[in-house]
């Protein structure tokens, strides 16, 4: 399972020039699911999503995560995160997982960050969304649940 993890002071998901959600100061998690994912690589995520240390302290040093600032999750499905570009022009999607499966396993995540005490507001699951953001730094993590050491 691949993420990434944007530190924000806003950021809104649009379908169909409609906000089906947004948040204030907090997190945008877009979330790729992959082949042979399983539950741990969801708890995983929803771990390190809630309890990554990247928010600043009174002192300006990274020392909070999401779930300590009080602020939100905007979680969105992200299959391309998956795509292999190594070869030619087009990208391969072959690695993401079915889109079946994928939603059972990004429902984890969400319910994995929910069960840390954060608020979670969410895309469209295989929707056409519009993301717009305000990176704050620009603080952006990629995380790989197969590169856990």
């Amino acid at each position: 399972m691949r993420a990434v993890l944007q530190r924000v002071s806003r950021a809104a998901v649009r379908v169909e020039d409609h906000v089906v959600a947004e948040i204030g100061r907090g997190l945008v998690v877009l979330v790729g699911v992959e082949k042979g994912d399983t539950g741990e690589d969801a708890a995983y995520m929803a771990a390190k999503a809630s309890l990554l240390r990247i928010f600043d302290d009174e002192t300006g040093r990274m020392n909070l995560s999401v779930k300590d600032t009080g602020g939100e999750v905007l979680c969105v499905s992200q299959f391309t995160l998956l795509a292999d570009a190594r070869k030619g022009r087009r990208p391969s999607f072959d690695g993401a997982e079915e889109p079946g499966r994928a939603r059972a396993l990004y429902r984890d995540v969400v319910e994995g960050i929910r069960k840390e005490g954060v608020v979670v507001k969410e895309g469209v699951f295989g929707g056409h969304m519009k993301i717009e953001l305000v990176n704050d730094g620009p603080v952006t993590i990629v995380l790989d649940s197969k590169k856990t050491f």
